[in-house]
């Protein structure tokens, strides 16, 4: 006597995965992409928090991302984890930009908008 799964049985697990896995996989890439708002949010609340201890150590706004990184008010340059880069910020200068220079906030260049309804760029 032959041990094993008829091609019916088969069939039938088949169908009960396919059905299980068009209920999870939806939830899954929402939750996915909700967790990439929250890091992103808490990327931007980091970077702004080193900018202005950058301008209240130093009295000026750092020139560039990488100088946050140069003198060690951040560990590494902020990554964009919507865009999957650390190049796709956009960067808004000092709103007196006659008088100063640099890095005052920035935004990531993320097209779209979060579940929220609000546009990337507006975090």
């Amino acid at each position: 006597m032959v041990r094993g799964f008829t091609l019916i049985e088969l069939l039938v697990v088949m169908a009960i995965i396919a059905v299980l896995l068009t209920l999870a996989a939806p939830r899954y890439f929402e939750h996915l992409s909700r967790s990439r708002e929250a890091a992103l949010k808490q990327t931007l609340m980091v970077t702004r928090d080193a900018i202005d201890k950058f301008r209240g150590d130093r009295g000026s706004y750092p020139d560039s991302l990488d100088e946050l990184v140069e003198r060690q008010y951040l560990r590494k340059k902020p990554f964009d984890p919507v865009t999957d880069s650390a190049d796709t910020w956009i960067i808004v200068p000092p709103r007196d930009s006659a008088t100063e220079s640099g890095v005052a906030d920035l935004k990531s260049g993320a097209d779209g908008e979060s579940h929220d309804g609000v546009a990337f760029a507006d975090f």
